[in-house]
């Protein structure tokens, strides 16, 4: 990765978490769910259609999505002919492990859904989800948002496909985070989700992508290298 690059991805990398510290610090999430749920809970959330159209349908396309992703690391289609296997392989790797990361941040954390909240017709308080260790006496396991990382783990591929595709790379990254909000703010509606939980969804992915691309970097880099030393040892009396 040119150095140039490395200092634009890691001022993009910086400004959005800024950015996403500051919503934190500025105590909307709370407003903002008090703008589509009541003291009798939220409306959409069981809308049948609504459900189905935003929550349903994206994360069954998410998962044929990776499937299709898989397969093309032995059948290339579309753009991934342009990929080394290799390539492929880490484009697999860097989705799942970005989905992954989000499934594990949530087991973790105690923080529980809006629509979980005593001021939205249930049982919990409202606890900050950086209150670590403090209970909201709620089910918990609400933070990140695994639903918006149905979209944003994708997010870890750009990665990837930037380095032999460009044009297609910036597709990819523009689809993705708008597909990301979208499905984040779908479960905002239904009060699955506070903003934060979408935000923090979105940057976790993100740099989940950019650790696992410096880390093949640094492997394919040492690789010639061990190479080079084992061949000398094989000749050695």
């Amino acid at each position: 990765m040119p150095s140039w690059t490395t200092r634009r991805v890691l001022g993009w990398t910086a400004a959005a978490l800024l950015l996403i510290i500051l919503w934190d610090a500025s105590g909307l999430d709370l407003p903002f769910a008090r703008l589509f749920g009541t003291a009798e809970g939220f409306p959409l959330r069981g809308n049948k259609a609504f459900v189905m159209a935003f929550h349903e349908i994206p994360r069954t396309v998410s998962s044929l999505v990776v499937v299709a992703l898989i397969v093309g690391v032995f059948r290339p289609w579309l753009f991934l002919r342009r990929l080394a296997r290799r390539d492929r392989v880490q484009l697999v790797v860097s989705v799942l492990g970005a989905m992954l990361l989000i499934t594990l941040l949530k087991k973790m954390n105690t923080s529980s859904c809006p629509w979980d909240v005593n001021e939205f017709g249930g049982v919990a308080s409202y606890v900050s989800h950086w209150a670590l260790g403090v209970r909201d006496m709620g089910p918990g396991h609400c933070f990140p948002a695994g639903h918006a990382s149905s979209a944003f783990g994708f997010l870890a591929g750009w990665f990837v496909i930037r380095r032999t595709a460009p044009e297609m790379a910036t597709r990819w990254l523009a689809v993705t985070i708008a597909l990301g909000l979208v499905l984040g703010l779908a479960q905002q509606l239904r009060g699955a989700h506070y903003m934060s939980h979408t935000l923090w969804t979105g940057f976790f992915c993100w740099t989940a992508g950019l650790l696992t691309e410096w880390a093949c970097r640094a492997w394919v880099q040492r690789k010639p290298v061990s190479l080079a030393t084992a061949s000398k040892e094989e000749l050695q009396p």
